[in-house]
């Protein structure tokens, strides 16, 4: 099957036509996984806007989004509120745990969920949900244990490429144009 970004199978399609619930990790997903990092100790990030669309987009058509991620950082607090993310988790090098925590709070499955990360941290997510998705520039065992790897790298544009996708296959992307960043 013809996705926006690539050719799927029909059993990854049905995947993705069941998520409704999308959780990422921060560094390396939503950024490229560069900390930039001043001589007084402050740390800078850079996002995409692509992400940041299909994020509000995703958010619209009813699929929430949620962040787990193993650092701590008020850039990521401020950028993921700015999106409409409510369930942000820092600080966790678990992540299983705070995953788990989150299906309870939305009340589904783990075959309902899609899960973004790139490297080792992710693995166990990316394992333990229905559609684990690794960054195209995952590290190669992320990518070895997941069902779907983006077409694009880390930080430019991987997840608006997985929202757009889900949406795509659960006929909610041409509502999309109204989102804004």
């Amino acid at each position: 099957m013809q996705t926006l970004y690539t050719d799927i199978s029909e059993q990854l399609a049905e995947k993705f036509a069941k998520i409704k619930l999308l959780v990422c990790d921060i560094d390396g997903v939503f950024s490229d996984g560069k900390i930039y990092m001043g001589n007084d100790g402050e740390e800078l990030k850079t996002f995409n806007t692509k992400d940041g669309f299909g994020v509000k987009a995703l958010i619209a058509s009813g699929v929430p989004v949620a962040v787990i991620t193993g650092r701590t950082s008020n850039i990521v607090q401020t950028r993921m509120t700015s999106l409409n993310i409510t369930d942000i988790v820092q600080g966790t090098e678990d992540k299983l745990p705070a995953l788990t925590s989150i299906l309870e709070k939305y009340q589904v499955a783990p075959e309902q969920v899609a899960y973004i990360g790139d490297d080792m941290p992710d693995l166990v997510c990316i394992e333990h949900v229905g559609l684990g998705v690794a960054v195209g520039d995952a590290h190669p065992l992320v990518k070895a244990g997941a069902d779907y790897i983006t077409s694009i790298n880390g930080g430019s544009g991987c997840v608006r490429e997985v929202c757009d996708t889900i949406m795509q296959l659960q006929g909610t992307l041409a509502a999309a144009r109204g989102a804004s960043v």
